[in-house]
């Protein structure tokens, strides 16, 4: 699903240059979960937001699905990131004016999906995630966790082929994030391709791989033979 060579990601130039990935290769299949943890300033979101097609390399090779996304225009970027893939990020980033179920249809909207069959879906992933007696129910009204349920149905209502997830129990409490990180869980039992950025420890145990950055470089891999 994911391949990735030589990545790097330069800001700056000259003296001021800061090396913020450095010559990053890693293979992600199909159906995999990964957790990237790190130090702040180690890199894993800068190498987030590139696999997720936020941002650019500054040299490497990146090929999502067999596409070459460092040929694609930027206008082929934003198709690519709306019609194929998922975000759910800390802060949620829902709408607060709208309804749970207007939010998760949001994407559908942009992607063109006619009115009658984006309802359905967005009705079948707030139900997947629990939701589905709240259809009604602005942000507001809910907790954090459920909050967060809402991204991740939003996240998936295009059926993505990857779902990026940037720090997504970062604001709640740990029953919440052990409720969220169950509904990763059982998205990764159902083969979706997940990649997962954490600073926690306990998070990340429930990824299938773990991959640990440091100073801009993959400096250890883990293989979760027991998955919590």
């Amino acid at each position: 699903m994911i391949k990735v060579k030589g990545m790097t990601r330069v800001f700056g130039v000259g003296d001021a240059a800061v090396e913020a990935l450095r010559g990053v290769t890693i293979n992600i299949p199909e159906g995999d979960f990964v957790a990237i943890m790190g130090p702040s300033g180690s890199g894993k979101s800068t190498f987030l937001s590139i696999l997720g097609c936020l941002e650019r390399p500054s040299s490497g090779e990146y090929y999502l699905d067999g596409r070459d996304v460092n040929s694609l225009e930027d206008d082929e970027l934003a198709d690519l990131r709306n019609q194929r893939l998922g975000f759910v990020f800390q802060s949620f980033n829902l709408l607060p004016r709208h309804d749970i179920l207007r939010n998760v249809e949001m994407p559908l909207v942009y992607a063109g999906v006619p009115r009658g069959e984006r309802r359905e879906r967005a009705e079948k992933m707030l139900t997947q995630v629990g939701l589905g007696q709240r259809l009604k129910h602005k942000p507001a009204e809910l907790s954090g966790g459920e909050q967060q349920r809402v991204a991740i149905a939003r996240a998936l209502a295009n059926n993505p082929l990857v779902v990026f997830a940037d720090e997504p129990t970062g604001n709640l409490d740990t029953k919440s994030s052990n409720e969220i990180m169950e509904i990763f869980q059982k998205l990764h039992q159902d083969d979706r391709t997940i990649v997962l950025v954490t600073h926690e420890p306990e998070v990340a145990h429930y990824a299938k791989r773990i991959l640990y950055f440091r100073d801009g470089e993959i400096v250890r891999e883990e293989v979760n033979d027991e998955l919590r």
